[in-house]
């Protein structure tokens, strides 16, 4: 197995960006917490978070898709536990992935390893990003890792006086008392869900923070397809 020195954690991070995913930062467990399993089974205890940040992957997930020989279920997903899964078998780490079950507790996770906090959309807001970064899995390692305590970075959301992310829906399916899933799918899925259909979340897209990595419109309807099932 090889050891998770600082050497290794940069050929990681080359390794991932190979194919458009960046590392997320990561930290060393306590050992007071509940033990989650490493590889090749015993106790971890370290993590890695592995993400995007903005459009990167996507060139290198649709290269993939489009040799695949028929409709796979979740191509995503698979495509993220391929690419992060060699990795992690090269470095001698076990790779997990958000989906899962038993569900691992990855936005507490990112919280703890990158300082971030959710935004009234409950996407962890970046403070470079904004709302259009996401996790894609994580290495779990045997061994603590060299990395660098997490900088909090002031919320960008505290200082966001008009909230346009709260105002642009049609339905309100984001406020205060959390997400109204049924509203947010039924418009999604109605005769007036198109421009979500089309172009992705308005609540999402109205944010005015991390434009720069804003995902594309055929990218944000890719989502939504999978988010409404379409």
């Amino acid at each position: 197995m090889i050891a998770p020195a600082a050497g290794s954690v940069d050929r990681i991070a080359e390794a991932l960006l190979a194919n458009g995913l960046v590392l997320r930062g990561g930290f060393n467990f306590t050992p007071g917490e509940a033990p989650v399993t490493g590889s090749p089974g015993a106790p971890a205890r370290s993590v890695l978070l592995v993400g995007q940040a903005g459009a990167a992957p996507w060139p290198h997930f649709l290269r993939w898709w489009e040799q695949q020989p028929q409709k796979i279920p979740n191509p995503l997903d698979t495509w993220s536990r391929k690419v992060i899964g060699a990795v992690a078998e090269t470095f001698g780490a076990r790779a997990v992935s958000p989906s899962d079950k038993p569900y691992l507790p990855f936005q507490q996770w990112a919280m703890r390893a990158e300082g971030l906090r959710p935004s009234p959309l409950g996407i962890l807001m970046h403070p470079r990003y904004g709302l259009w970064h996401a996790y894609r899995g994580a290495l779990l390692f045997e061994e603590r890792i060299p990395v660098q305590a997490a900088e909090v970075a002031p919320h960008l959301c505290d200082i966001c006086v008009e909230k346009p992310c709260l105002k642009s829906c049609p339905v309100d399916a984001y406020s205060p008392q959390g997400f109204a899933y049924q509203s947010c799918l039924a418009h999604v899925r109605g005769v007036n869900g198109e421009p979500c259909r089309s172009g992705g979340c308005l609540d999402r897209n109205a944010c005015p923070y991390g434009a720069d990595y804003r995902y594309p419109p055929e990218i944000q309807a890719f989502h939504m397809a999978a988010f409404a099932d379409l």
